[in-house]
C-alpha cells in the first residue's frame, strides 16, 4: 500500500526537547538539546507506518520568541512545499505550546493552500517517562494526511484531540489536556483505529480568505491592555505613544474596561486608533452595547485577546474603516 507523503517542519520547542532524564518534566529547556525535524524522525520511528513523512529543515526557536517573522517564513515556505511536491498530503508544525495557536491563527488567516496544515506540540518533552510527544507527532501526521482534513483552516493536535485554530487555547501549564476549545469543543479526535471528525468551522478560514501579506515587512502595531481593578490607563497610553495603530482590550467579563482606561481608548478612537473590546474570561462572546458603541469600540466577537489581536493587525492591512473591521470580526 502507498502512503501518503507528508512535510514535517520542525520548529523545536518541548515537543523537540531532551531533558537530563526521563523525570526532567520541568526544566528540560536547561540543557538546550533540541531534536530538528529529523531526529524527531529518528526518535519516533513509528510514524513511518502512518505515512512517508519528509523532514524538513527550519530553525530550533522558543515558542516564547515566535512572531512575525517566523509566521512570514512558515507561510512562505509552506507556499513553497506545495509547489514544490504537488503529491504532498499535507504539512505538519511541530511547535512549542507557550505560543502555538497564535501561530495556528496567523496561519489559518493567511494559507493559501488546500493542502491541511497542523501544529503539533507536546507537554512533556521526547526524553520524559511517558512522553506524549511521540503519539502526538504519529497522530498529527495522521490528521494532516487525512482528506477530511481539508478546508477546515489550520488544525491543532495534541492529546488524542483536533481543533480549530480559531477556538482553540492553551489552557494548563501542565496538563496533557492542555489545549481547549472553550465554547464549542472539539472538531474530532485521533483514535487508534481511524480519524473521526464531527463538526466543521463556520468561519472562513485559508485559503478563502483576504489576505495577502507576502509583500508585508511587518503588521501594523496591535497591542493588548489587560484590565484589572484600579487600571488607569497608563499602559494604552505607552501603546499609544509607541505607534499602536490598534488596542485590544482584555476586559472584565463580559468585556468592560475600567472609567479610566474607557477614557483614554475613546480618545484613542478619535485619533484614528481602532479599539477592539475581548474579555479576559477566554469563553463567551463580547457584546456591542451602547456604552461600547457610543464610544467606538468594537467587539472581539468571542475571540480570545490574544487571537483578536491578530485578526484586527490582518484587518489594518487591508483597512481602517470601522465598519469594514467589524465586518472583518463577524466573518472570521
Amino acid at each position: 500500500m502507498t502512503l501518503p507523503r507528508v512535510a514535517f517542519i520542525g520548529t523545536g520547542g518541548t515537543i523537540a526537547s531532551i531533558g537530563r532524564g526521563p523525570l526532567d518534566l520541568v526544566d528540560y529547556s536547561a540543557t538546550g538539546n533540541l531534536l530538528d525535524a529529523a531526529g524527531l524522525l529518528a526518535r519516533f520511528p513509528e510514524v513511518r507506518e502512518v505515512a512517508e513523512v519528509v523532514p524538513v529543515p527550519y530553525r530550533a526557536v522558543s515558542s516564547t520568541r515566535v512572531g512575525w517573522a517566523d509566521w512570514k517564513a512558515l507561510l512562505l515556505l509552506c507556499d513553497r512545499l506545495v509547489a514544490d511536491d504537488p503529491s504532498l498530503a499535507g504539512i505538519v508544525i511541530g511547535h512549542g505550546t507557550a505560543s502555538l495557536e497564535e501561530t495556528a491563527y496567523f496561519l489559518s488567516l493567511t494559507l493559501k493552500t488546500s493542502v491541511p496544515v497542523v501544529l503539533v506540540g507536546a507537554q512533556r518533552p521526547s526524553s520524559a517517562l511517558s512522553t506524549d510527544a511521540g503519539l502526538n507527532l504519529v497522530n498529527a501526521v495522521r490528521v494532516a494526511a487525512c482528506p477530511e482534513a481539508r478546508g477546515l483552516g489550520t488544525l491543532v493536535l495534541l492529546n488524542d484531540e483536533i481543533h480549530a485554530a480559531r477556538e482553540v487555547t492553551k489552557t494548563s501549564t501542565g496538563r496533557l489536556q492542555t489545549f481547549r476549545t472553550p465554547d464549542f469543543g472539539a472538531l474530532g479526535h485521533a483514535d487508534g483505529d481511524r480519524i473521526s471528525f464531527y463538526r466543521r468551522p463556520l468561519r472562513r478560514v485559508a485559503p478563502d480568505t483576504e489576505f495577502d501579506v507576502r509583500g508585508l515587512d511587518a503588521l501594523p502595531r496591535v497591542d493588548i491592555t489587560y484590565s484589572y481593578a484600579d487600571a488607569d490607563g497608563t499602559a494604552a497610553r505607552a501603546f499609544l505613544a509607541a505607534g499602536a495603530r490598534g488596542i485590544v482590550t482584555a476586559g472584565f467579563a463580559p468585556g468592560f474596561v475600567t472609567p479610566e482606561e474607557t477614557e483614554v481608548l475613546r480618545e484613542a478612537v478619535a485619533k484614528g486608533v481602532v479599539v477592539v473590546c475581548s474579555s479576559r474570561a477566554g469563553s463567551g462572546r463580547v457584546f456591542r452595547t451602547t456604552r461600547t458603541r457610543e464610544a467606538g469600540f468594537l467587539s472581539a466577537d468571542n475571540l480570545t485577546p490574544q487571537k483578536a489581536r491578530i485578526l484586527l493587525a490582518l484587518a489594518l492591512t487591508c483597512t481602517s474603516d470601522p465598519q469594514e473591521i467589524e465586518r472583518i470580526f463577524a466573518t472570521y
